[in-house]
């Protein structure tokens, strides 16, 4: 399940925004809510903890390390990991950037995977509503099917692939602790943008606000 629910979370996403092309912009912004509230709550109740009783002194370091590099992905990516794509302009051709980038984010999110399965339901609700986005202003700007595709279909499988790495290459296992620090940034920066870019003007309503409780309850019972 580790593998398949980052995967299917992605393909799930395609799908609904192939078919249902769906255009309530402020019912994605609340699963974005969710999703950006999970995500942050199982990084700091489950992975933080986890860094620190490695006694690894320098893990803040890697923390920051993380948060940089994101900010770096993101120049290239535009945002897209957290849903902030924008443009009106026709793609002839794959987005390679955009498609490095994104790969990179989410390859790094599946290394912690490996030793926190719980994860891997907060990444699939990450990826969910980006994957709706996603194909959305891809079949917007009349992107290639081909290159949409195979856009997608990769974006799905490099989270798996790197819980996979983290598994099958032992000899990250020493360092476990550096790497999922700077993943930690990743996803402090990711989850807490999240947040408040689903909100018009940084403003909460009850909705919105509801949906951060309860992406904390959730996973606090997790």
């Amino acid at each position: 399940m580790i593998y398949l629910l980052p995967f299917l979370s992605v393909l799930f996403g395609f799908a609904i925004a192939l078919l249902l092309k769906p255009k309530a912009k402020n019912n994605l912004k609340l699963v974005l809510a969710f999703s950006g509230s999970f995500l942050l709550s199982l990084t700091v109740m489950h992975l933080l903890p986890d860094v620190y009783l490695g006694g690894n002194k320098k893990v803040g370091i890697f923390i920051m390390i993380g948060i940089l590099f994101q900010i770096v992905l993101e120049f290239f990516s535009k945002g897209a990991e957290h849903g902030h794509v924008h443009g009106h302009d026709k793609m002839t051709k794959m987005p390679w950037l955009l498609f490095i980038s994104l790969c990179i984010h989410a390859f790094l999110e599946g290394f912690p995977v490996s030793h926190h399965a719980n994860l891997a339901l907060g990444i699939a609700i990450h990826h969910l509503p980006i994957a709706i986005i996603l194909t959305v202003f891809f079949v917007n700007a009349e992107l290639n099917k081909i290159a949409l595709i195979a856009f997608m279909m990769t974006f799905a499988i490099m989270t798996p692939i790197g819980t996979i790495t983290a598994e099958r290459f032992f000899f990250l296992n020493e360092y476990y602790n550096q790497i999922t620090a700077i993943v930690i940034g990743i996803l402090f920066h990711i989850s807490s943008t999240i947040i408040f870019e689903s909100s018009e003007g940084h403003k909460f309503n009850i909705a919105k606000i509801s949906m951060i409780i309860f992406g904390i309850a959730l996973a606090y019972i997790l």
